[in-house]
């Protein structure tokens, strides 16, 4: 990236400044102040995908061909960066950054002329249905049968950590097609058009925040369009892997994990220590927050030289690199977070963890958060191929 001053870019930089500070609604902003993982509060993070949208700001990585802004790649690190010194609640990126990408890619011409117009309005919310209870980290061992029948696939298994199904009205999914052969070789991706078809049944699973992010999904002879599927039958597998690059490497992270490092830091600076002066003093902290800082700032150089087109981008290696680096620098500042705000996070804080609860929180806006975000990130290393799993992907990437 050009880091030389430029003028356009600071006009650029204001008029993204002065719509950030006007737009969101003051529940907007709480849900901003309230989020504790990838995903913030369902209704208000909902309707901020509607604002950007009407400004025609809600896919920023996205071709111009399919609503994106045609920004440059400067252009949209200053947005990501303004956005999050606000504290902005993030988009869900199942739709933006997952199966949009995909069609996008794979997809058939009618299957995008009809999923994406509703993926970049927000009109739409896709839950993902790939982990089993018997297959997570092993998810090529899935056991969900779609068995075709005439035009359509039949559905009977089971899914789990499907993440907010109760609130989506689509999902994406692997199945199985196939017992012959590798594991991997007997897989299909499919789309369903509803949540609400005869014979499936969501079930929340209430997380240690108290909050139902998570859920289960049953199917019992659920019938969904083989026209719905993407890619050939049996090859899901591929299609999968392609959905994952965008999933491990398709945003730009570093702005959010400087933010969550400012907000650690201020929050150091302003908590006695207990030997006299605050934690922003006491010399352990200093080194933690020191080399946090550096390995930000490092992980920050190797995201925009990804992302402005460097041939690291390229690199097979370059999404579970990204995927490493960013979800395990995530879980060290977790864990500086509920250091800082010691035994002032321990209270159970659920209840005034909803937006628009009237329970008054305890202590600063960190003690609130610190100890569900930390909670929430145990598990950055395992959704979208656990860290080991990454790890021997690039070994194998640097010995062929």
């Amino acid at each position: 990236m050009d880091v030389a001053p430029d003028a356009d870019l600071e006009k650029f930089r204001e008029e993204v400044a002065e719509f950030l500070d006007t737009a969101p609604t003051p529940e907007i902003r709480e849900a901003g102040r309230k989020t504790t993982s990838v995903f913030g509060p369902f209704d208000q993070v909902m309707a901020w995908h509607r604002i950007l949208h009407a400004r025609g700001w809600s896919a920023p990585d996205w071709p111009v061909e399919h609503g994106g802004t045609g920004w440059s790649v400067e252009q949209r690190y200053v947005f990501a960066e303004e956005y999050q010194k606000r504290g902005l609640p993030p988009l869900l990126p199942n739709g933006l950054r997952m199966i949009g990408p995909l069609l996008m890619e794979l997809g058939t011409p009618e299957q995008q002329a009809r999923y994406l117009p509703g993926i970049l309005s927000g009109e739409d919310y896709w839950t993902q249905g790939y982990s089993e209870p018997g297959a997570g980290s092993d998810l090529a061992s899935l056991s969900t049968m779609a068995v075709p029948d005439g035009d359509d696939y039949v559905l009977d298994g089971s899914k789990i950590w499907t993440t907010y199904a109760h609130h989506a009205n689509r999902m994406f999914m692997l199945v199985r097609t196939s017992r012959e052969g590798r594991k991997q070789q007997g897989i299909t991706f499919l789309l369903l058009d509803r949540m609400d078809l005869p014979g499936l049944e969501v079930r929340p699973i209430i997380g240690l925040d108290g909050a139902p992010e998570q859920c289960e999904v049953f199917f019992t002879d659920v019938r969904v369009p083989q026209a719905n599927r993407v890619g050939a039958e049996n090859d899901g597998w591929t299609v999968a892997k392609q959905l994952l690059t965008h999933e491990r490497g398709g945003s730009a992270h570093s702005p959010m994990l400087r933010r969550r490092l400012e907000v650690a830091r201020a929050a150091a600076a302003e908590t006695p220590s207990g030997f006299g002066g605050t934690l922003a003093d006491d010399p352990l902290v200093q080194r933690d927050l020191g080399e946090l800082e550096a390995e930000v700032a490092s992980y920050e150089h190797f995201e925009k030289l990804a992302i402005s087109g460097h041939p690291i981008a390229q690199d097979p290696a370059y999404p579970s690199l990204n995927k490493v680096m960013s979800s395990e620098l995530t879980q060290r500042i977790s864990v500086l977070m509920t250091r800082v705000v010691g035994l002032d996070g321990l209270p159970d804080q659920r209840e005034a963890l909803h937006v628009g609860s009237a329970a008054e929180p305890l202590g600063r806006d960190l003690a609130l958060i610190a100890m569900p975000y930390y909670l929430n990130s145990r598990a950055t290393t395992i959704y979208a191929g656990t860290n080991e799993v990454q790890r021997d992907l690039i070994a194998r990437t640097l010995r062929s």
